[in-house]
């Protein structure tokens, strides 16, 4: 049976990996999430059979090995199922990363749980003095990491949701104080493992609380504007949490989930990151994008005009255009406009019009938010491009459609050193002949920057809601 067991760790593991594999590319995407699906099928399938032949117990009756802790273990997995599929079935496209960074925080509290129990009750653990130690160790990071892990998300959850300001929370001596914790955390590790019970249990809930205090800190001094990487990040938190608790409980499958998650949330953070000109220590310790700098001087720049087009003018510069590129924001996700984006984009193709997409790294609330919208209504992903694949092409491009997006196309990030996003780049569209901005009003975008592109003498403005401008355009160019 234990072969058995093994070939099943082993078949999980390749799903995910393939999953991965899949996930990598917009083509394959849809393959990739069935087969991480598959494998975590037979994942929990696998870990059933490992709890059922692992539970046998001499002194346990029959009717508590076969009953009452079967029927609990299938009720709770019952549970998760219906909870979990209702939730993923309700949520909007606008909502996604929100739900994302709930589902992260649920690793972190259950690495946490897992620790507390895997300490108070070490079944398995051999009485070797040295096994002993580093069985401690890893409940200790392992809890520590899963309390970084659920505070942090939850932040970022209220963040995203609106809850919680977008603005960035920055302590005075917030860096120091994020060692000093870290030191304490690092340090008290020593008395917990040369103590026992009970104040080992103490030592455990002071290094949780600390933990959990860190985490909110280090999210909380994180911009709006940064909040993808941010939930990257916890991504990679999430799934070192898992391995931790893989390593507590003697899991090699979730060991190997767990190292796959961590390893390519940070691939993907460390790819955000220099995508937009940021260091992931930076984003690691907190404060990520926003530096030190004074208020920012942006208002200033957006005294100027503001230039308003019509539906039918945008559409007539539309259909005049040999090169069209549209900018997708969250303004796009939140008035779902998407399939009316791309009826727009097949009748533009039809009269001759060359229609492609930019996509700015951090667009949107989630990597690849905007790639997923486009997806969903059915664009091609041949013509989606990531920006530093166009950003050279707006110069000799006659139209661009900004989309509800702010602060991923603001000069200000190339111009102005004491804006918050200042270092940032951004999809320079203001280089092209005419740039439609297609906004319901001039607020400022999630960082809170105002952005001066809207009164460039090349900008106009195309105010309302993206789904009833866009589903305007698309009537002016049919008829």
């Amino acid at each position: 049976m234990n072969g058995v067991l093994v070939v099943a760790y082993l078949s999980a593991g390749v799903l995910f990996i393939r999953s991965l594999a899949g996930l990598s590319r917009q083509d394959t995407a849809a393959q990739g999430n069935e087969l991480g699906m598959v494998g975590m099928a037979v994942a929990v399938a696998v870990a059933m059979v490992t709890w059922i032949l692992g539970a046998h117990d001499p002194a346990a009756s029959e009717l508590h090995l076969r009953g009452v802790g079967l029927a609990m273990l299938a009720g709770a997995i019952g549970v998760g199922f219906f909870i979990g599929a209702g939730l993923a079935r309700r949520v909007e496209m606008t909502g996604m990363p929100e739900l994302v960074a709930v589902l992260h925080s649920f690793v972190g509290l259950a690495a946490v749980l897992v620790g507390f129990s895997s300490y108070l009750h070490p079944h398995g653990v051999s009485t070797d003095e040295v096994a002993k130690v580093v069985h401690e160790v890893e409940v200790w990071v392992g809890v520590a990491v899963g309390a970084i892990t659920f505070t942090g998300s939850i932040i970022a959850w209220g963040k995203l949701k609106g809850t919680i300001s977008g603005k960035p929370l920055l302590l005075p001596g917030r860096h120091a104080l994020n060692f000093l914790v870290a030191a304490a955390i690092i340090g008290g590790a020593v008395p917990f493992v040369q103590g026992g019970a009970p104040n080992g249990v103490w030592l455990l809930v002071g290094m949780t609380v600390l933990a959990s205090l860190i985490g909110i800190h280090l999210v909380m001094a994180i911009g709006g504007a940064d909040m993808p990487v941010v939930v990257s990040l916890l991504n990679s938190y999430s799934g070192w949490a898992a391995a931790a608790a893989g390593f507590m409980l003697s899991n090699d499958l979730l060991i190997v989930t767990g190292a796959l998650v961590g390893s390519s949330g940070t691939i993907l953070s460390i790819i955000m990151c220099r995508a937009m000109n940021r260091s992931i220590l930076s984003v690691v310790f907190g404060g990520f994008g926003t530096g030190d700098a004074k208020p920012s001087t942006a208002s200033a720049a957006i005294t100027g005009e503001v230039r308003e087009m019509k539906a039918d003018e945008v559409a007539e510069a539309l259909m005049q255009a040999r090169q069209v590129i549209i900018i997708p924001g969250y303004g796009m996700a939140v008035s779902r406009a998407q399939s009316a984006v791309n009826e727009l984009t097949r009748s533009l193709k039809e009269r001759g019009v060359t229609v492609r997409f930019a996509i700015h790294p951090v667009a949107g609330r989630l990597p690849g938010h905007m790639n997923v919208l486009l997806a969903e209504a059915g664009v091609h992903y041949d013509i989606v491009l990531e920006m530093e694949h166009i950003n050279a092409d707006f110069p000799q491009t006659d139209v661009v459609l900004v989309i509800g997006a702010n602060d991923i196309v603001n000069p200000g990030a190339l111009t102005d050193p004491s804006s918050s996003i200042y270092g940032m780049p951004v999809l320079e569209c203001w280089k092209a002949k005419l740039t439609v901005v297609l906004k319901r009003g001039m607020a400022a975008g999630y960082a809170g920057v105002e952005n001066p592109l809207f009164t460039l003498e090349g900008t106009r403005m195309l105010f309302g809601d993206a789904k009833k401008s866009i589903d305007a355009l698309v009537a002016a160019v049919r008829k």
